[in-house]
């Protein structure tokens, strides 16, 4: 049996490109004892996957060049030679970039079935996976929302993002999105129901994106779920009350080296400001915590979210590229089954 995968085939110089990437046909190795088979049926493309590209100090090693590109996937077990799954077995993990993945059984935590009578086997990748639990621990862990606050959230219409204003509201709070687009920034206010949303595209200065947050939220600021970087989080800055917390999740702006100034960071101090930038798989201990919540929203139909899927594992640098333009809309997956 054959194995398409695609590997990292040279680090990005600026721009990431689909020459960075290399499809490739390789065999699948037979079972040891203790392996397990997975046949993956979705591969999910997030942003923190460029800066693995690079070879630079982060919280996680590179991926190495001619090795599979990381990333989580969703799948049923083919073949087992371990008592802890068996064929058949809907799970999810980090399969990364393949249509094939084996697994070691004994790894702890690295993979776990999951039950799709309610919840489809796609949503473990997103509202009820690794986005939807990041957008958990930032907001409720971090931010510490209290009833009657405004929490703002950039990339309101990602899969991190439009959880992260579902939670806020879920929990009294008036929730503000910026997104790109007039079309990402109806779906946020109409189905995601955040109090407002604004087109960042339409702000392209400091002056313009700081009237529209004015406007959107009157009272302040007073918790950020930050996934963006640069102006955005600079005129959000300027508009932090005092005490407020932000949670720092991502700056998709300078993951291809671009420059993102912060124009007044005596900020943090005159406004007692907490800023706590995180890793979702440092705080393992919350997920529980977090699935609960988040598989019972969305097996209720209270928990909303969207979906763009590339078909076929060869499309996935195509998507991947989109996703760090903001092209897709929703949940970012490649569809491999």
């Amino acid at each position: 049996m054959n194995n398409r995968r695609i590997v990292l085939a040279s680090r990005p110089a600026a721009e990431a490109t689909t020459a960075n990437f290399r499809l490739e046909t390789v065999p699948t190795p037979a079972l040891a004892e203790g392996q397990v088979l997975v046949r993956n049926h979705w591969l999910s493309l997030d942003p923190y996957m460029r800066m693995r590209m690079n070879d630079m100090k982060s919280y996680a090693p590179p991926v190495a060049v001619d090795a599979v590109m990381v990333g989580g996937t969703a799948g049923v077990v083919a073949e087992s030679r371990s008592d802890a799954f068996k064929a058949g077995d809907t799970v999810v993990g980090a399969g990364g970039w393949q249509e094939w993945t084996v697994v070691e059984a004994a790894q702890k935590g690295a993979w776990r079935k999951v039950d799709t009578a309610r919840v489809p086997l796609a949503a473990y990748l997103g509202a009820v996976g690794m986005p939807g639990v990041t957008a958990w621990v930032g907001l409720v862990h971090f931010i510490e929302p209290k009833a009657g606050e405004t929490i703002v959230v950039d990339a309101a219409s990602g899969a991190v993002g439009g959880v992260v204003g579902q939670l806020a509201k879920a929990r009294g709070c008036r929730a503000v999105g910026l997104a790109g687009g007039a079309d990402k920034c109806a779906y946020v206010k109409e189905e995601l129901r955040f109090d407002e949303c604004i087109d960042y595209k339409a702000h392209r200065d400091f002056a313009s994106l700081a009237a529209a947050l004015d406007k959107a939220a009157p009272n302040g600021v007073d918790g950020l779920f930050e996934n963006v970087g640069g102006l955005i989080l600079d005129v959000v800055l300027s508009r932090m009350n005092a005490f407020g917390r932000i949670a720092l999740c991502g700056m998709i702006a300078g993951y291809d080296g671009a420059p993102m100034p912060i124009t007044q960071p005596r900020l943090l101090l005159t406004q007692r400001l907490r800023l706590q930038g995180f890793i979702v798989s440092e705080h393992m201990q919350l997920w529980p915590q977090a699935l609960a919540e988040l598989a019972e929203g969305v097996a209720s139909g209270r928990l909303k979210y969207r979906e763009t899927v590339a078909d076929g594992l060869e499309n996935a640098p195509e998507a991947f590229l989109g996703l760090l333009k903001g092209r897709n809309f929703g949940k970012q997956l490649v569809k491999l089954a």
